[in-house]
């Protein structure tokens, strides 16, 4: 799993109540955990954390096994991400896929160095305010995401909130073509580019960066800690995806990992998970159980409505990944 999804509370929580101890590898970024799995066909571990818009990636590869839905309790899990996963993820008529936490990507910053301007009125475009040139950061493809509904909500370059790249490569060219154009116009403004929470974390605390383009856990975890830093979900939608659970051919401590899903969809540690990773729980009530700084955060980075209009990252086809990749490579090294 990614680097804070596992907090060493929730583990010594998990094996007390159990008696299991969870041996715990994390890793960056999908395309990593997926080369690894690719790489063993399956074995060497019982459960592996894919995000959600990977499931045409994972499909054909037939590296992972089916859950069994009558010992999972599913009946725990909020249905609207449950059956986001089921929709995504079924496979010959077999669920692949559940979830484990949700997120989002918005716009965190210095609250000591920069003012900000007002919750629910931030925009992407803020990043490319004159008063930040060289102090904000992102990541280069999630950066050009934000740049391509900033540039759909103004009318400069309509995309049906950016839908319409997945429908074709050629329709996705044509528009990514004006999203780097525009990136690579402002590189000066990027200060760094991050690839996983630590470097998030060491970009605002130790490296200079002001504005951010960035995952909730991280920022909020930082807030909830008191740091100078606030985190709020953008006008055009923040970046949303549901990271989950899949169990890889070769898993071999299965009743463990039904033991795991038990105590993970309870509501108290779906509470304790939100409250110590910043990330959102997918549990059904794990509201009564998040601490009030946690509450607190939540509540400020998802100002009225904004949960409704969280964009949805869909299901990355092949093509699109490989796209995608190269317009990054252009930003990067422009």
């Amino acid at each position: 799993m990614r680097s804070y999804y596992l907090p060493k509370i929730f583990l010594d929580r998990f094996e007390k109540h159990t008696g299991i101890k969870v041996k715990y590898t994390p890793f960056d970024s999908d395309s990593e955990l997926l080369t690894k799995i690719k790489a063993t066909k399956g074995l060497g571990f019982d459960l592996v954390s894919p995000a959600l818009p990977s499931a045409l990636l994972w499909e054909p590869l037939n590296i992972l096994q089916p859950f069994d839905m009558k010992k999972a309790p599913v009946d725990s899990i909020e249905p609207a991400l449950l059956n986001q996963c089921v929709e995504h993820w079924t496979w010959g008529s077999h669920v692949y896929h559940l979830p484990f936490l949700w997120s989002t990507e918005g716009l965190a910053w210095r609250t000591d160095k920069w003012p900000g301007v007002g919750h629910g009125n931030i925009s992407y475009g803020d990043l490319w305010r004159p008063e930040v040139k060289g102090n904000i950061m992102g990541r280069p493809y999630s950066m050009m995401l934000g740049i391509g509904l900033y540039l759909d909500k103004t009318g400069k370059l309509p995309s049906n909130r950016l839908l319409d790249t997945f429908k074709n490569e050629a329709t996705m060219r044509k528009i990514w073509g004006e999203i780097v154009k525009f990136a690579i116009a402002r590189k000066p403004w990027v200060r760094q580019f991050w690839k996983d929470a630590d470097s998030q974390v060491s970009g605002f605390m130790h490296n200079g960066v002001v504005l951010g383009q960035t995952w909730a856990g991280p920022s909020i975890r930082l807030k909830t800690q008191g740091k100078p830093i606030t985190y709020v979900a953008p006008a055009e939608g923040a970046l949303s995806w549901i990271d989950g659970l899949a169990m890889p051919a070769g898993a071999k401590n299965v009743p463990q990992i039904y033991e795991f899903l038990k105590f993970t969809y309870q509501a108290s540690s779906g509470g304790l998970l939100a409250s110590n990773t910043g990330y959102n729980p997918v549990s059904k009530g794990s509201d009564r159980f998040l601490t009030p700084a946690t509450k607190k955060s939540f509540a400020e980075a998802y100002p009225t409505g904004a949960l409704k209009n969280v964009w949805w990252m869909p299901p990355e086809p092949a093509w699109y990944v490989a796209a995608h990749a190269e317009f990054r490579d252009k930003f990067v090294t422009a």
